[in-house]
């Protein structure tokens, strides 16, 4: 497969251009494959208050960023996210709201336009009612396509976001008919990577290789069809390549993700690694968290690379991969992602497909996000 949509080429000049606010871990879906982490229990009543996180965004610009991402959990939870979103627009960030679509309200929507929001990225995991309702553990299909036709009607760019599994990976044309009667501006099919809750659940929901060939060959026949009328991205899974994606654009480059009790990170799931000390912004200020923080300096530039990354062609392309990656395979966050195939360790990769598509193998259900599942999971962990 080609790498069609995930290698990003920008350099940020040493400024964090991305800024992604996880305002809140809390959500009222369950999704099995959701990017928090699975003690997330523990930000619960340690959020950053709203005057904190508007320190954050000031700080944010006074050292370059431009992108800005409300994301959670659900942002919708938060009920100061207006005045968030003003204070962003105040200061002159790209604003973009990640959402579940639950507890977008017409009211809340129309607050959210008046506040300066400038684009919305709705979630969407599958055609089928019945389907997405039970992956994600609520009634949300119909609320979700309510929620699009309204962000629509408002007049904000329509971003759709497919995340890609087993379960719908076979739904391609559906969903992509189904964004063209909405008249989705943006539509990205996203396979989804395997840390925390994805991780808990990978034997069941990696899908085969022949079909992510399968949908990715819908994806391009439509985009032939459709045209300039609907910009379709097809993010390509690691596990089936040979080749590491350029994570991050490399580690603490342009990316900086601030989660929800104040940390810094350098991206949303960079706290997984076992034995990196993640400051909070109520102890630092963002620029000494983003230049002198000994976390965001370990795996910048290429001092830290081991072989086969340190004497690669391709280590300024792909940057030796995901970090998190590499810690969560092999147990150690500077060895080469798993998924490149000059690593030591990429066998790892093929024997997870080879168990997820075992001839015979007992199909589990899904570990749903749920803070008994959380303990269950962790429990498992340590044991």
């Amino acid at each position: 497969m080609p790498k069609d949509g995930s290698v990003v080429r920008l350099d940020g000049q040493g400024k964090p251009l991305w800024l992604v606010l996880e305002l809140t871990y809390r959500c009222p879906l369950k999704c099995p494959w959701c990017s928090n982490p699975v003690d997330y229990e523990h930000c619960h009543d340690k959020e950053l208050s709203t005057e904190e996180w508007k320190r954050v965004l000031r700080e944010g610009r006074e050292l370059g960023a431009l992108q800005l991402g409300f994301t959670g959990g659900e942002p919708m939870l938060r009920d100061d996210l207006e005045e968030l979103v003003g204070e962003a627009n105040r200061l002159g960030y790209y604003t973009n709201l990640i959402t579940s679509g639950v507890g977008l309200t017409e009211e809340r929507l129309v607050a959210l336009k008046a506040a300066g929001l400038k684009q919305i990225q709705l979630s969407l995991q599958s055609s089928d009612r019945e389907l997405t309702d039970s992956l994600v553990g609520a009634r949300a299909f119909d609320l979700k396509i309510k929620v699009a036709r309204m962000i629509k009607a408002h007049g904000f760019p329509m971003v759709l976001n497919v995340p890609v599994f087993r379960h719908n990976a076979d739904q391609t044309a559906d969903i992509l008919a189904l964004a063209e009667d909405i008249g989705v501006d943006y539509l990205e099919f996203a396979n989804i990577q395997y840390y925390n809750w994805a991780m808990a659940n990978r034997d069941e929901l990696l899908p085969t290789r022949q079909q992510l060939e399968a949908a990715e060959r819908g994806v391009q026949v439509a985009r032939e069809r459709i045209g300039d009328r609907m910009t379709i991205y097809f993010v390509i899974p690691d596990y089936y390549e040979e080749r590491p994606k350029a994570c991050m654009n490399g580690w603490g480059s342009i990316h900086l993700t601030v989660a929800p009790d104040g940390a810094a990170l350098p991206c949303q799931e960079a706290r997984l690694i076992q034995g990196l000390d993640f400051p909070t912004v109520r102890e630092r200020s963002l620029a000494w968290l983003w230049n002198e923080s000994p976390t965001f300096r370990k795996f910048r530039g290429d001092e830290w690379m081991r072989e086969p990354c340190r004497s690669c062609s391709e280590k300024e392309k792909d940057f030796g991969g995901c970090r998190c990656q590499a810690f969560l395979l092999t147990g150690d966050a500077a060895n080469t992602d798993p998924a490149c195939g000059r690593s030591p360790a990429h066998h790892l990769i093929g024997e997870a497909v080879a168990r997820a598509h075992a001839p015979g193998r007992t199909v589990k259900p899904l570990v749903m996000r749920t803070e008994r599942a959380a303990r269950e999971v962790l429990e498992a962990d340590r044991g």
